[in-house]
């Protein structure tokens, strides 16, 4: 059998090809054969298979790269890339080169992973040779417009040396159609009707590269490059019929342009009983957006317009360096530094455009800044057993950075804070249970610095240079049992107390911007339900649930009372069925959410939330090596529902005075997918 992570050699007794609790590794073992049924192409969709589990990407926007891990390792290692989600990094991996699953607590893989209950660990085979995987899709819309994309990677081991090469274009398009209400309140009068349809489109080729070498524990090299270029083009057109005038045609053209490079390496050498290992990463991202709304009558006469331009510079270059020893009085101890530059570059320009066509600039605030982050990052972690069930995990962080702005405005200010952290994790058998509190400091989004406006939704952003990053004490419990048959149950409760909130608040020049407000809370609660249905009958079925809770509450500054974060959906649920019959199998699954609410100077945008999404699929396979699968999406035609309600001259007032209604459906797409495997 082949060997995971260094240190758990000859720890684990053969498993069957089903899940399996072992005591010593303290996780589920799943073998390739548990798989094998559902044929999967890549690590990507074989971790979607893990009963119980849920993928979290991570955060790519996340300055740093300690905070930014996700809950997968790779041969006991996390990935060294960044700007690129970890769904892509696991798509690029051939599952015929994956020789099991480790589903184990997150203190076995450092302190970028100490205090998560469950982690997976994709365990390679040593094998040498060759696997690959080709993956062609072709998406039909409701206007008949096809939109194909494709993959293709490669995973070659020879020796000790792995190479991973992988192309795919991507092409997250769609289309919509629907309507727009403009109408006063109280009275209900219709002030403006907009029949509206849109076409977005987006082509995004990338390429990767990666080595690794592996010659055994605390002797491992890695480096990975990568491009990315994303084409963004959206395309709205609207029939305006105003209740006093002339009809008349207004038009939306967004088109952005982003690349992404990246080089990020590694490498691991034995100290001192131990290992240490030192990381680099530099990325480089350029964007462009050309933004222009018009007017014309329904003759094609000018009547006005808008345009905006953006560009912006992001670079970020980080190293790392940490040592992680061996067990001192049974305690493992990792301890590390890690240093960030980073630097936007930022510049917006509007034009007003008149009925001849003539430019007249508009003046945003804080539209051409430059900000520089120089932060540094001290941290350690301990963690040891307290008996043969429990284990405790502690880790200390200590975060100093300063911020520099400058351009349209000039701000300066140097951060520090403390971030402890202390998990404890209980096994039992067929349970689990971790409970866990941290301190944690979001980080700043440098985007929030820069104004703009969003002519999409007729208003402006402003930027603030003097934002503060929200923190929180963050509690969370964790429980989850393995069930015969390979099901999981698993329920996480949590609750956060925020200091510092980030929402809007108003600014000088009568718009509003990213700021704080007071302190709020965040209760939560998710459960995962998944159940294999053999048992009762259902041969080869399988049935997941997942639902969650989300309720925050903070001070409104306008109103003074409390009220939601911005942003949160309070209610998300996810049901989806599946059933393997030999070459066959089907499927179907049905998602949803509540709304979620924004808040505004002077208005408040309700998202009605989504509405039953009902997707299925069928699938053959003819062979281990192809699959084919058709699917749909948005079965029941279920479309989008958008409410904002306007004030004036802000939210003091507690009545609006008029409410915009949009709805829109993008309609049922088809799709086509096949797959081939080559080893």
């Amino acid at each position: 059998m082949i060997c995971g992570l260094a240190g758990l050699a000859g720890m684990m007794s053969a498993v069957s090809a089903r899940g399996e609790v072992t005591e010593k590794l303290r996780g589920t073992v799943y073998e390739a054969a548990f798989f094998k049924a559902y044929a999967p192409s890549n690590a990507l969709q074989l971790i979607e298979l893990v009963p119980g589990f849920s993928l979290d990407e991570g955060d790519t926007e996340i300055r740093g790269f300690r905070q930014a891990a996700g809950n997968v390792v790779i041969n006991g290692r996390r990935p060294n890339a960044k700007s690129e989600a970890l769904s892509t990094v696991l798509s690029r991996i051939p599952a015929a080169r994956v020789v099991r699953v480790e589903l184990v607590s997150g203190d076995r893989f450092g302190a970028d992973y100490a205090g998560r209950a469950l982690v997976a660990n994709i365990i390679l085979s040593e094998e040498g040779g060759m696997a690959a995987t080709v993956e062609a899709t072709v998406r039909r819309e409701y206007t008949g417009a096809l939109l194909p994309e494709g993959s293709v990677s490669a995973l070659l081991r020879h020796g000790p040396s792995t190479f991973n090469v992988a192309l795919s274009v991507e092409n997250a398009a769609t289309s919509e159609e629907g309507f727009d209400r403009l109408i006063d309140l109280p009275d209900g009068t219709e002030q403006e009707f907009r029949l509206k349809t849109s076409r977005f489109r987006n082509p995004s080729p990338s390429a990767s590269l990666g080595w690794t070498l592996d010659e055994g524990a605390h002797r491992t090299a890695n480096l990975n490059t990568s491009l990315n270029l994303d084409y963004d083009d959206l395309t709205q057109d609207s029939l305006v019929q105003p209740r006093d005038g002339p009809e008349r045609n207004d038009s939306l053209v967004q088109r952005w342009f982003t690349r992404t490079i990246e080089v990020s390496g590694d490498v691991t050498r034995p100290l001192w009983g131990g290992g240490i290992k030192l990381l680099g990463l530099a990325s480089r991202r350029h964007r462009d957006l050309h933004d222009e709304v018009t007017e014309t009558s329904l003759d094609g006469d000018w009547l006005g317009g808008i345009v905006q331009t953006q560009h912006d510079w992001r670079d970020e270059t980080l190293a790392r360096l940490s040592w992680s020893g061996p067990a001192l009085s049974g305690w493992t101890v990792e301890a590390g530094a890690e240093g960030v530059l980073t630097r936007l570059d930022g510049n917006v320009d509007l034009f007003f455009i008149n009925e001849d066509q003539e430019a007249t600039p508009f003046d945003l605030p804080v539209s051409d800044v430059v900000v520089t982050e120089d932060r540094a990052e001290l941290f350690a972690n301990a963690g040891r057993p307290l008996s043969g069930r429990m284990r405790l995990d502690l880790a200390l962080a200590y975060e100093l950075s300063q911020i520099k702005v400058r351009g349209d405005v000039s701000a300066q200010r140097s951060l520090s804070f403390f971030k402890p952290k202390a998990a404890l994790d209980w096994r039992a058998g067929a349970w689990h249970a971790q409970f866990s509190v941290e301190r944690t400091v979001a980080q700043l989004d440098f985007d929030d610095f820069v104004s703009a406006a969003e002519l999409a939704v007729d208003r402006v952003s402003s930027g603030n240079p003097d934002l503060q990053p929200e923190r929180a004490w963050e509690f969370l419990l964790s429980v989850d049992r393995t069930l015969p048959g390979d099901g999981r149950i698993k329920v996480d409760v949590g609750y956060d107390f925020v200091a510092m909130v980030q929402d809007r608040v108003p600014t000088p020049e009568g718009f509003d911007a990213p700021g704080n407000l007071g302190d709020g809370s965040i209760f939560s609660a998710a459960g995962n339900f998944d159940l294999p249905l053999s048992r009762v009958g259902v041969k080869g079925g399988r049935l997941t649930l997942y639902g969650s809770y989300v309720d925050t509450s903070v001070r409104d500054p306008y109103t003074l009372r409390d009220r939601p974060f911005s942003g949160y959906a309070l209610f998300y649920y996810e049901a989806r069925f599946r059933q393997d019959l030999g070459k066959f199998a089907w499927g179907a699954s049905v998602t949803g959410s509540t709304g979620s609410d924004s808040y505004r100077l002077d208005e408040v945008d309700f998202n009605r939330g989504i509405a039953p999404n009902l997707s299925a699929f069928v699938e053959y396979r003819p062979s281990d090596r192809w699959t084919v699968t058709l699917g749909g999406d948005n079965l029941l035609d279920g479309g989008k529902v958008r409410e904002r309600d306007f004030y004036f001259p802000d939210r003091t007032n507690p009545s609006p005075y008029q409410r915009e209604l949009r709805e829109r459906n993008s309609h049922m797409v088809a799709y086509l997918t096949i797959k081939r495997s080559i080893q």
